[in-house]
């Protein structure tokens, strides 16, 4: 079974309406203009990229005499319908994955509502 196969989630609301979901990605900021394209290319258009440091629970590595208390990562997040949450967490690690510790995470999390602030619309659907 493919890694998408086992990632499909599809959720419904007690209206029986879609839940959007929400995707957080937190890579290693040199791959992060890759996984924006590769997200892209599954057909999703909405996406913030914050940039940002981070720090994980492994050792901080030590550069010319000094250790570093942050690494350089960036923050991806774009909200989905549900039937594209496998292919867009397929795109992050296979853009992202070196295997090496420090890759990053990926967090998936229901949206029940979202709003327009220009047309002050609330909908599942906006997206």
């Amino acid at each position: 079974m493919q890694l998408s196969d086992k990632l499909k989630y599809i959720f419904k609301s007690p209206l029986g309406s879609l839940i959007m979901k929400r995707i957080e990605a937190i890579v290693q900021s040199e791959v992060s203009k890759q996984v924006v394209k590769a997200i892209n290319q599954t057909g999703v258009g909405g996406i913030t990229l914050i940039q940002s440091l981070g720090q994980g629970t492994g050792e901080r590595p030590i550069i010319g005499g000094h250790q570093i208390e942050f690494n350089s990562t960036d923050v991806i997040v774009t909200v989905i319908p549900d039937s594209k949450v496998a292919s867009v967490i397929t795109a992050i690690m296979n853009t992202a994955h070196t295997g090496k510790k420090g890759d990053g995470k990926i967090f998936v999390t229901n949206v029940e509502e979202s709003y327009d602030i220009t047309t002050k619309e609330k909908s599942t659907e906006l997206i």
